[in-house]
């Protein structure tokens, strides 16, 4: 049952980098800050789960909501 819950967790985990990822391709964190930075926040409440990849790659979205640089 535990290994079930941790498939889900990180099924859930992998859904929410994707979208993650759309957002910022499509440069959301310029255009509509406040949803992407509520969404971080959904994403981050996992953290002691996230593998390196994953924190990573959410740092490096809080840095450029935080100073509005274009996503590339």
């Amino acid at each position: 049952m535990q290994d079930l819950e941790k498939n889900t967790l990180r099924e859930k985990i992998e859904l929410r980098m994707q979208i993650l990822e759309t957002m910022m391709q499509k440069q959301m964190h310029i255009i509509d800050p406040i949803t992407v930075n509520e969404f971080l926040d959904r994403v981050t409440y996992c953290w002691g789960v996230l593998n390196e990849e994953d924190r990573d790659y959410i740092q490096g979205c809080q840095t450029a909501l935080e100073e509005k640089i274009e996503w590339k």
